[in-house]
């Protein structure tokens, strides 16, 4: 005979058993399962946000990389090598007879083009660098400002790049000191700056990029590093004479074909993508090949469908990522 204690043991109240009576049946009731949806939601959430922040630190490096490799190789074609000697720009001439004129030096290239060859020794860098400061061209290395002269050009040459993501070319340009040298290799000449001061500005201040009756070589990138609250500042003067400005080919307006480019400013390190459709098309992509591996794990062997999958999955998740990170500010 059971005892009366033994049978109150056995009960189950319908709040234990995870069922709430309604009428005749029993609705399904667990909290647990939906606490656990949620979780798996947000450790999801936070991987991917874990991911993004790799591929903005390190994997934006690998089309920097490609790029600079293929700049650096345009540029040795045109005779422009990374050196620490400065070497005097071409002669002008004047013809014998006629109005007097003067060879002026070769215009800048297109936006996105490679322009010259930025050295430092004090911080290691030898990099080329783009004309433009869009959001495409700063991808593949230091830009030029277009509406600031050429190197080695009469006046206040501007060049900005990134501190910690591409490839990170100034990531220590804060380390530069008074007095070091800084060249620049281009078409016209190797020209030797030296560094007068360091200082931070302002995102919004503008100023340190415009004309100045002096020769001298600006450059600006965000500080502190990871942030965009503020712009460093380096400033070099030219050493020796200047070359004179070309007349013959304007300026480019802007620094890319995109409708959507910034102005060039110091604060021009941010830009919008051109279209939104690149990133929602690979997101799309990406939730698919998930669902699909997930699916084939629950009806063949979870961890082959897995390892199978993932590989595909990251590959698309690693151009959505070149895709999104066109919304995303480029001054970090």
């Amino acid at each position: 005979m059971t005892s009366p204690l033994a049978t109150l043991q056995r009960y189950r109240p319908p709040w234990r058993s995870g069922h709430v009576a309604r009428g005749r049946y029993r609705v399904p009731v667990d909290a647990r399962t939906a606490l656990r949806g949620v979780g798996k939601t947000f450790i999801t959430a936070g991987t991917l946000i874990l991911l993004f922040v790799a591929y903005q630190l390190w994997g934006t490096g690998i089309a920097e990389a490609r790029a600079q490799h293929r700049l650096t190789r345009e540029l040795a074609a045109r005779g422009i090598h990374a050196t620490t000697s400065p070497v005097s720009a071409p002669p002008t001439t004047a013809p014998p007879a006629g109005p007097t004129t003067t060879a002026v030096p070769l215009p800048p290239p297109p936006p996105g083009g490679a322009l010259a060859i930025l050295t430092i020794p004090r911080i290691h860098i030898d990099a080329a660098v783009v004309e433009g400061v869009g959001v495409s061209d700063l991808k593949k290395g230091p830009g030029h400002y277009p509406k600031t002269p050429l190197p080695g050009q009469p006046g206040n040459t501007a060049i900005a790049g990134h501190r910690t993501t591409y490839g990170a070319p100034f990531y220590h340009l804060n380390e530069v000191a008074p007095d070091d040298d800084i060249f620049l290799s281009t078409s016209n000449g190797t020209f030797h700056y030296k560094v007068v001061l360091q200082h931070n500005v302002d995102p919004s201040d503008v100023k340190v990029i415009d004309p100045t009756p002096d020769n001298r070589l600006t450059l600006t990138t965000c500080t502190p590093r990871f942030t965009a609250s503020q712009r460093l500042v380096v400033v070099a003067r030219l050493i020796g004479p200047a070359t004179v400005a070309p007349t013959a080919v304007p300026v480019p307006e802007t620094s890319s074909t995109d409708p959507a480019a910034p102005d060039v400013s110091v604060g021009s390190l941010s830009g919008q993508g051109t279209s939104t459709w690149p990133a929602i098309g690979w997101g799309l992509v990406c939730a698919l090949v998930w669902l699909v591996g997930f699916a084939w794990g629950r009806r063949w062997r979870r961890w082959p469908a897995y390892l199978l999958t993932t590989p595909v999955f990251l590959l698309a998740l690693f151009v959505f990522f070149e895709n999104f990170a066109r919304f995303v500010p480029a001054n970090i």
